[in-house]
């Protein structure tokens, strides 16, 4: 779904995450798709529990996103 996203070229995506790995494998999704981390804050929103919300601010980079080659096969 955040490829689809980041496929029409937004000017800023608000990502909220509750998960840390599925944060951590989606950002390195967007930096394969020419997006960078302008800002990302974490938010205790339930105390003395281990849950932890992030918001990370996705911009495009300058120049265009460094594609892998397509297997042919």
């Amino acid at each position: 779904m955040l490829t689809a996203l980041l496929a029409g070229r937004p000017r800023a995506v608000a990502y909220v995450a509750c998960d840390p790995a599925a944060l951590a494998r989606d950002l390195a999704t967007a930096k394969t798709l020419g997006y960078q981390v302008d800002s990302l804050q974490a938010y205790d929103l339930f105390p003395m529990t281990h849950h932890v919300e992030c918001v990370a601010v996705l911009t495009p980079t300058e120049g265009p996103p460094e594609l892998e080659p397509l297997d042919p096969y």
